[in-house]
């Protein structure tokens, strides 16, 4: 089968496609997809520059990927919630487990593995799962009541437009902070009650939910407020009582699964992949993620 390998860490000219062995057959409780595409993630170029090497034992070459949507095509004993020939998304956690998905064969656990949603193209199903699942994580994290107020920095990004719509999903009042007022009309549209361009109203909301590295965004908490970050690079510092954690995504099938109904019942709005690029361009699409600016997702297609 054909794959997007990395080499060595370094530039996005390290990734190349070369032909590796297909899997074996699944070993019980996996299964085998074959893939429709899979998403490009800031992870993958941090770990292609070799930002996360000291925090992976996955050893050079590798294959990269995080995201996943694709086909069953085999199954091993005892998998029984999934056959060939469904149509599927999931989430690898590829610094830990080494199982990256930019391959046209992966082998994955089936408790990772959800069923995609019927309504939206089977493609960009593979946008969702590592940023849907930080988002909703982030928020039990952080736990705030129905009725309280929270600030997603980073709203129109692909983590921060799942945190927009869920955290409303929740019973809470949204203000999304953007970059500019062109983007207002989107974050409205993705369920926020307010934007605010640039900057946050000091001490107006009982939480904030960063997912852009804006650590000064804390200024925007009131006393003894929550704070959670999926950004540990950038992590805000604790001040004026205010808690504050970070949170790691984990693999979690059921609630892709519980998220995939959302989409079917149109509460959870996936938005269009901004570019789709073939395996042979891979450096080109980490080059597009890294210059930033992407609305949507980049995905690459075998």
């Amino acid at each position: 089968m054909r794959a997007v390998v990395l080499s060595a860490f370094g530039g996005p000219g390290e990734l190349s496609v070369a032909e590796v062995p297909d899997p074996s057959p699944p070993a019980p409780g996996f299964l085998v997809i074959r893939a429709t595409a899979a998403g490009v993630n800031p992870v993958d170029v941090r770990t292609r520059e070799g930002g996360h090497a000291a925090r992976s034992s996955v050893p050079l070459p590798m294959i990269l990927g995080w995201d996943l949507s694709g086909m069953v095509t085999a199954v091993g004993a005892g998998v029984t919630a999934l056959r060939p020939g469904d149509c599927v998304m999931a989430m690898s956690a590829q610094l830990a487990t080494g199982r990256g998905t930019y391959a046209e064969l992966v082998t994955l656990p089936a408790e990772v593995v959800a069923k995609a949603p019927d309504t939206i193209p089977l493609s960009e199903t593979a946008g969702m799962p590592l940023a849907a699942l930080t988002a909703d994580q982030a928020l039990e994290l952080l736990a705030l009541p129905t009725g309280s107020a929270v600030v997603v920095t980073g709203a129109l990004g692909s983590v921060g437009g799942f945190t927009v719509q869920l955290a409303r999903l929740r019973g809470l009042k949204v203000t999304a902070l953007v970059r500019s007022e062109a983007d207002t009309k989107a974050a409205l549209a993705l369920g926020a009650a307010e934007v605010a361009v640039g900057k946050i109203p000091d001490r107006a909301a009982d939480g904030l939910l960063e997912t852009a590295g804006i650590a000064d965004a804390i200024s925007g908490v009131r006393d003894g407020g929550r704070v959670v970050s999926v950004v540990p690079t950038r992590t805000p510092a604790g001040e004026r009582g205010i808690t504050v954690e970070t949170s790691f995504v984990q693999q979690d099938g059921r609630r892709l699964a519980q998220m995939a109904k959302l989409v079917d019942q149109g509460k959870l709005r996936v938005r269009p992949a901004a570019r789709r690029f073939g395996f042979a361009e891979a450096a080109e699409a980490h080059r597009r993620l890294a210059a930033g600016g992407v609305r949507g997702k980049i995905l690459l297609v075998p």
